[in-house]
Parts: C-alpha cells; sequence; structure tokens
C-alpha cells in the first residue's frame, strides 16, 4: 500500500466546531436579524436545512445560508469564533506522525472546503497532508461514492488496490471505496461493530496496515 486516505469530521476531528456553526453560529445571527429568541431561530433554520437536504449540495456550502437568511457578517468571521473548539481525538497526531514515514497521506472529506481549510489549519494537521480533496467543494458531489474515489486515485495517480481509506461513515467511508477495490477501515469509536476492517482508533490501524492480505484471507467482510 502506498496512499492512505482518511476521512476528516468524525474520524480525525470530532463534531463540536461543525454543530457550532451550523446549530448555534447562525441561528444566533438568524435570530438578531428577526429579533427572536435564539431557540425559536434555531427551529426555524434547522427547518430550513431540512427543507433544502442533504441530497442537495447548496446543503454544505455556508456561504449559500449566508445569502439565503440574509445574514449579516461574514461566515469566515463566524467559523473563526469557533476555531479553538476544533479537537482532534487523542491518537490522531502521533498516529499521522508515525505514518508520514511510510506513506503518502491525503485527506478526503464530504466538508466544503471551508471548513477544512478552518479545521486543518486550527489543529496543524495539514502538516501531514500531501493532497486534500472535498467532494462538495471540488466535485460537486454531496457524498462521497465509488465515483468520487475512482477521480482520487486518478487525481494521485495510483490503482485502487494501493490506497487504504478510513473513515467513520458505514456507506461512505467504508462500502462506497470497497466497490472499487480500495481497502477500507470502518473507524467506529462507539465498538459496536467488530471485524478484520473495523477499527475502536486510529491506533489499531497501525497494527492492521502489516497485515492486510492476512485480514482480507480470512474474511473481508465485517
Amino acid at each position: 500500500m502506498k496512499v492512505i486516505s482518511f476521512d476528516l469530521d468524525g474520524t480525525l476531528v470530532d463534531q463540536e466546531f461543525n454543530d457550532l456553526v451550523w446549530y448555534h453560529g447562525i441561528p444566533e445571527l438568524y435570530s438578531k436579524k428577526h429579533d427572536i429568541s435564539l431557540e425559536r431561530a434555531r427551529e426555524l433554520v434547522s427547518g430550513e436545512y431540512h427543507k433544502l437536504g442533504d441530497q442537495a449540495v447548496e446543503w454544505y456550502d455556508i456561504k449559500y445560508w449566508f445569502r439565503n437568511f440574509g445574514l449579516e457578517g461574514s461566515y469566515l468571521e463566524l467559523m473563526n469564533r469557533f476555531r479553538d473548539r476544533v479537537r482532534v481525538y487523542p491518537e490522531v497526531m502521533d498516529v499521522l506522525e508515525r505514518l508520514k514515514e511510510e506513506y503518502d497521506l491525503i485527506l478526503t472529506s464530504n466538508a466544503a472546503r471551508e471548513f477544512i481549510a478552518v479545521e486543518v489549519g486550527a489543529t496543524g494537521l495539514e502538516g501531514y497532508f500531501t493532497r486534500v480533496f472535498s467532494a462538495t467543494s471540488d466535485f460537486g458531489q454531496v457524498k462521497k461514492t465509488p465515483e468520487f474515489y475512482a477521480e482520487i486515485c486518478k487525481a494521485v495517480d495510483i490503482s485502487p488496490q494501493r490506497m487504504v481509506h478510513v473513515g467513520d461513515h458505514w456507506e461512505f467511508d467504508y462500502l462506497a471505496p470497497r466497490e472499487i477495490g480500495i481497502t477500507a477501515f470502518y473507524l467506529g469509536r462507539s465498538g459496536k461493530k467488530e471485524g478484520n476492517f473495523v477499527l475502536r482508533d486510529l491506533r489499531e490501524l497501525e497494527v492492521r496496515l502489516n497485515h492486510i492480505p492476512e485480514l482480507s484471507t480470512n474474511g473481508g467482510e465485517l
């Protein structure tokens, strides 16, 4: 294996920053604009999110929501308000530090580039990745599909069989890349799933990488 691809949210960093932007920061601006309570603003804003739905690429675009709600100020200022709430999981930095000595590491996220930029910049993660890809910003895809992973392989000039992907979403980080021959690991920090290709944290990835042929021979499915 030559390249290891990592998901971002839920894999390297927790969800707090995203939740604060979408469900506190934007509703707060909305409540000030319309002079209503934060609770009511949160209900209305969440309703609009739900109405559009996550199958629309605009759903992931904070610039779209600023325009749609007619919010004052800058989306960058809003995101930077919560910059210090970006948190990497405890083992992440040590694991990446070791892996980068042997592999090319890339970041393949469903998040828009605006969010990726803040999250990797706030944590120092950018120093570990040779390439960064956003499904929504770079490819106009709302989910990480097999086609998305095929495009990534082309971009980094590698066959799927020489790539590993790790992420916390069952369908988009495990099933989708496997469809084109990428070796995928499902990161289930809750410990609810078990299997050769299930990780509870990224330290387990280091061990599994040395035994991929054996894992596949002994049962590639979960």
